[in-house]
């Protein structure tokens, strides 16, 4: 590119007569230059020549893409190809989706705070934490509740996230409370929701969790999917746990670790003054919001119960929850129905009750009654290894029993033989 002092030059020399031939060899440049400067009339910086983008135009179409796949921009390239016929690289699909995404990651942080009135909603959740207990690693289950208006917490350490536990902690934070909020918010966890449709924010609950509901007197609600924030209490609360109440610390045993965790809800959590309200959860929680709770005086407790149907192995046991349960040998390959609730383990065939077992903490355990493989080899101690699994259990229904009288068939099918 010319100098501008050059430029100013040539236009000197012209003013003096000199013709674009001189004035290019005496400066040293080409004729063309020297011409295209003479006519313009002065020095005028290079312009890049615009050239036409791939993607110009379609970034109403774009933006539109990239929310409908959450984010994905290698499925929108894959569409740009099929219905525009537009092949484009991963990295030019990926700079004209960049100013889109930076939208996507501002909505998915933008949030407005919600306060509720006393007594209004009650906001749970569980988060898993690895805890020693007794020398080794345990994956403990944290179930935290927290009352929207006066944050007040409950805490209960679990060892799973079944139903039966969100019902559980569910008692007893109403207990601990000594009430009842008008809703309780949680996310979609497979144990409360069936189906939750975005679009329509339609929500299909369990049906045992309605039935819940109203015994205790609530109305469930499910956060929108993919949209955790909005149970923000309960999420915060649940990272408190984690680096207050658990971080660093080991434990004897079981129990240990729930003492621990009833003491610090009661000395720390609820007695500190809360980085939001700027108050005391349990001073605000008796003055405001403890009398706006919904009574649960002589209201019995839900008794949570599973009704499973299991198919009987050929190691005379049906599976639960990752234990093995012995059943009488002679029902292998009978369908049977699994009935959990007290912490036992009811095994019915028909209409008769053919085991009963103490629930198995934890998993891989097998809880063998020896009556129930009476007549199997191995199972005589003749065998040392089938003699190590067996544990003793009292209850076992012997195995002439479950000779089933024809009038039981003629009741259940309705006629007569």
């Amino acid at each position: 590119m010319v100098e501008p002092e050059a430029v100013a030059a040539m236009l000197r020399l012209k003013e003096l007569g000199w013709g674009s031939k001189r004035i290019a060899r005496e400066l040293g440049v080409n004729r063309r230059t020297v011409k295209r400067y003479l006519e313009t009339g002065g020095w005028q910086p290079y312009k890049r020549p615009k050239r036409q983008k791939l993607l110009e135009g379609l970034e109403n179409w774009l933006r539109e893409r990239l929310r409908r796949h959450h984010g994905n921009g290698d499925v929108v390239r894959q569409e740009l190809s099929s219905e525009k016929g537009i092949v484009a690289s991963r990295r030019t699909v990926q700079r004209a989706l960049e100013p889109y995404r930076q939208e996507l990651r501002a909505e998915a942080l933008a949030t407005v705070r919600f306060e509720t009135p006393p007594g209004k909603q009650l906001q749970i959740d569980f988060g898993e934490r690895l805890v020693e207990i007794g020398g080794r690693k345990v994956k403990v289950f944290l179930f935290v509740a927290t009352l929207g208006y006066s944050r007040r917490t409950h805490v209960r350490a679990f060892r799973h996230e079944r139903q039966e536990a969100w019902f559980n902690g569910l008692e007893s934070t109403f207990l601990t409370f000594d009430g009842v909020p008008e809703e309780v918010l949680f996310d979609n966890a497979r144990a409360l929701v069936i189906e939750h449709d975005a679009q329509s924010r339609t929500v299909v609950f369990n049906t045992k969790l309605l039935a819940f509901a109203r015994h205790w007197g609530f109305r469930p609600r499910a956060c929108a999917p993919y949209r955790a924030r909005t149970k923000g209490k309960a999420e915060n609360g649940i990272a408190y746990v984690k680096k207050n109440a658990i971080a660093g610390r080991t434990f004897a045993s079981w129990e240990g670790l729930e003492a621990h965790l009833a003491r610090w809800e009661r000395e720390i959590a609820n007695a500190r003054i809360h980085g939001t309200t700027g108050e005391v959860p349990l001073l605000r929680f008796g003055r405001d919001e403890a009398s706006r709770l919904k009574s649960i005086a002589d209201r019995p407790p839900f008794q949570t119960c599973r009704v499973l149907e299991r198919r009987v192995r050929n190691d005379c046991a049906v599976e639960v929850d990752g234990n093995a349960y012995s059943v009488p040998w002679r029902l292998i390959g009978e369908q049977v129905e699994v009935v959990i609730s007290s912490r036992q383990v009811r095994v019915r065939h028909g209409l008769r009750e053919v085991a009963v077992h103490t629930l198995a903490e934890g998993r891989h355990h097998r809880i063998i009654d020896p009556t129930h493989l009476a007549g199997v080899a191995g199972a005589n101690g003749r065998s040392p290894r089938a003699r190590e699994a067996l544990l003793e259990e009292p209850g076992a229904v012997p195995a002439s029993d479950l000779l089933r009288p024809l009038i039981e068939y003629e009741a259940m099918v309705g006629g007569s033989f």
